[in-house]
């Protein structure tokens, strides 16, 4: 199963972001498609917190729009939302430990963990941070490979 990062997620969305229509292919291919995927529930939270920052953007997405983009991708019949279940705490415990991360850090190691947790094969994400953690395997969908 493949489980989606809020940058994915935010290039989707956003039409700026240089990587916008990679993210239009890469999203429409797992919603519409017949494999599971999966989106961490605080990748929800961060979208919408991130997508409607005035700080971030000059003309920030309106909630009620941030809202009506998950709204539409959760109406995917393939789509899994991911959340901390009764492994959480020893995943999230040894990751931060192995990686030795603090700080905001930490919020990528609960998306890591939560991914492990529920066995995601691969993390798309454009964030290297990831790289932190060698028990998820990550891809950036938004460039090509070599």
């Amino acid at each position: 199963m493949i489980a989606v990062d809020t940058n994915i997620l935010v290039a989707f969305h956003r039409t700026e972001y240089d990587h916008h229509p990679a993210a239009i292919v890469a999203i429409t291919s797992l919603a519409e498609g017949t494999i599971p995927w999966a989106i961490p529930w605080p990748c929800v939270h961060e979208f919408i917190a991130v997508t409607t920052n005035p700080r971030i953007f000059i003309n920030p997405t309106e909630v009620a729009v941030a809202v009506t983009v998950m709204d539409t991708l959760m109406e995917s019949p393939t789509l899994r939302m991911l959340s901390e279940g009764p492994a959480y705490w020893s995943k999230l415990r040894n990751l931060v430990l192995e990686s030795k991360v603090t700080g905001a850090r930490v919020h990528d190691a609960r998306i890591a963990a939560i991914c492990v947790e529920h066995r995601v094969d691969c993390l798309w994400t454009a964030d290297r941070d990831f790289s932190r953690f060698p028990s998820l395997k990550c891809r950036n969908p938004l460039i090509s490979k070599p």
